[in-house]
């Protein structure tokens, strides 16, 4: 009814109503809000390993038998396995967006397990490693000869940077995503799970 105004009220009614059409229910909403972090926090996680291919780089390249000046020139120390294994982690990454397209509750459990072994893992084995470095740093020893240096930098403070980032990307990844798994397991009910 166009023609009766913009500001129309039907009849029989004082228009309050409206509050009670349309509401989108909360379990859709929790699921919109947590899809969207998740998928920043992955965005996050590529861009961590941007960094740590940018790190590997020298070391594929020597594999590959290509000498780059520039690269030689910065004498990146040589990777360790931790390093190889985190960048694994990069592919979880494919089970959760696939889970989070059709909300699918076993493939997000898989997402959530490959980042623990493949991300928490390797962090937690790199911060014992170069737990030793970062202490005697920290206990102002910054001459001692026992602290690897590189471009003048304490090697194991670069290193305690770079997990304390991908800690946090990881833990809101994981709290995200389990969020996520509630939410569809209730909505659901626990007949559907896939």
């Amino acid at each position: 009814m166009a023609s009766r105004g913009l500001y129309y009220t039907p009849p029989g009614t004082d228009g309050s109503e409206h509050t009670y059409r349309q509401r989108v229910a909360s379990h859709y909403q929790i699921s919109a809000l947590n899809k969207s972090r998740l998928k920043y926090c992955m965005f996050f996680h590529y861009l961590l390993f941007l960094a740590m291919f940018a790190k590997l780089s020298a070391d594929i390249l020597d594999k590959l038998d290509i000498f780059i000046l520039e690269i030689e020139e910065l004498s990146i120390p040589k990777p360790l396995w931790w390093e190889y294994i985190w960048c694994i982690s990069l592919l979880s990454s494919i089970f959760g967006l696939d889970a989070t397209k059709k909300n699918r509750v076993a493939v997000m459990r898989n997402y959530v397990v490959s980042l623990i072994l493949f991300g928490f893992l390797p962090l937690i084995y790199a911060i014992i490693y170069y737990f030793s470095d970062v202490w005697i740093y920290l206990t102002g020893d910054e001459d001692s000869d026992e602290i690897h240096m590189w471009q003048g930098y304490p090697y194991g403070m670069l290193w305690y940077a770079f997990i304390l980032l991908a800690l946090q990307v990881h833990s809101f990844s994981l709290y995200f995503a389990w969020k996520l798994i509630t939410v569809w397991k209730m909505k659901y009910g626990t007949k559907k799970i896939d």
